[in-house]
């Protein structure tokens, strides 16, 4: 373990090198035995203590690969295990095996000499790429909780989600290149090789980082809750996988105990049913910062699993984004604010996110309440409607 920390500190040390652009030929002779002996969880902890420094993850991304081809040959021989229960990472490693024979079929189509011809061919082959982020999603709100939730390092996961974005916005830039009229063959050309370096990077990254640190530190009992909560999203290019019944003790939380109030008595299942009823999305953070509860509604707008419940709100949105969540808490926090507002286009409709202060009867902070809903179809109602019309 000693050498391990030691290791890990000199580590640190070339990293920072690289960062600063010192000679990369003379880092790799002054730290080679290092180098030669990394670790999938030894590499979280060199990324995070530079984002302990406040190195933000849009920085690390510029020497980020240069970082993880000089250890590829040491992470690629590190011998790991695959958890006894492993179908929730085996459906992970399946979609990338799956993703890989969908980038082969587009490099076939790269060969078609006729420029309109060979966009024809690609638009919808690229197109279908955006399934993979339900992929992404699957990792930034159940496996990166879990894995934060065990040791700080993880919280590095951060650097992650920003390659993540990147991809999504690569997809986006190689559609917009395909389906526009003048668009060059260079221009495709280029927006292909970095759409592949960019999802085909993560692919490995996880191969080689991701997935043997999760091994090693998650037990058998959170890789069956991850895949459990995993059934509520997609699974990109393969066959959903089976999902894993609800033991007898988790039937008792659902139904058991009541609820008390002025206003009535409510059983937890009443509860329940109200709010995942309820045509908005909402999601509370505790004092601590701590997701501490969601609902489920029929349509959710932004995707959620059990997996964030005790998560910091910081690491439940993209790094880009984080500043936002920071002000707006800490105004709520001082008294200064109450409410905040957005909106926004997300698949052709009308979105509105709100930010409520949530206090007590002695106007003590106790979090935040934030409420996302779909509005396309009231921003379109006119005059006024007195009879009943279903469906309508």
């Amino acid at each position: 373990m000693n050498n391990g920390n030691k290791r890990v500190t000199r580590l640190i040390g070339y990293v920072k090198g690289l960062k600063d652009g010192l000679d990369g030929v003379k880092l790799y002779a002054e730290y080679k035995e290092d180098i030669e002996s990394v670790k999938p969880q030894e590499a979280f902890e060199i990324f995070y203590s530079l984002i302990e420094e406040e190195i933000q993850p849009k920085e690390i991304l510029v020497f980020l690969d240069k970082v993880i081809n000089v250890f590829y040959k040491s992470l690629l021989n590190h011998r790991w295990e695959k958890p006894d229960n492993d179908n929730f990472l085996m459906d992970l490693i399946n979609e990338n095996e799956a993703l890989v024979k969908k980038t082969d079929e587009i490099k076939a189509l790269m060969k078609e000499p006729d420029l309109s011809i060979r966009k024809q061919k690609l638009l919808s082959r690229v197109k279908e790429l955006e399934e993979f982020n339900d992929h992404y999603l699957k990792k930034e709100n159940i496996l990166f909780p879990y894995m934060e939730k065990t040791m700080d390092k993880f919280h590095g996961l951060s650097i992650m989600w920003e390659l993540h974005d990147v991809v999504r916005n690569q997809i986006k830039e190689a559609v917009n290149v395909i389906k526009d009229d003048d668009s060059s063959e260079q221009q495709v050309n280029k927006a292909i090789a970095n759409l592949f370096f960019g999802i085909l990077g993560v692919k490995k990254k996880e191969e080689l980082i991701l997935f043997p640190a999760a091994s090693e530190v998650l037990s058998d009992d959170d890789w069956y809750q991850m895949h459990k909560q995993s059934m509520e999203y997609g699974f990109p290019f393969i066959e959903k996988s089976s999902s894993e019944t609800i033991n007898e003790e988790e039937k008792q939380i659902i139904n058991n105990g009541f609820i008390k109030t002025e206003t009535g008595i409510l059983n937890f299942e009443e509860v329940l049913m109200i709010f995942n009823t309820l045509p908005v999305d909402m999601t509370f953070v505790d004092e601590n910062n701590k997701v501490k509860y969601f609902t489920r509604p029929k349509d959710r707008i932004f995707p959620r699993s059990p997996a964030v419940i005790g998560r910091n709100v910081n690491n439940c949105h993209p790094p880009a984004s984080v500043h936002i969540v920071e002000e707006i808490v800490e105004s709520f926090r001082s008294g200064q604010e109450d409410t905040a507002k957005f909106w926004l286009n997300l698949k052709g409709k009308d979105i509105l996110i709100q930010y409520f202060a949530l206090r007590d009867e002695s106007g003590n902070y106790k979090g935040v309440l934030e409420v996302s809903q779909d509005i396309t179809e009231i921003k379109s109602l006119e005059g006024e409607r007195r009879l009943l019309k279903w469906g309508q």
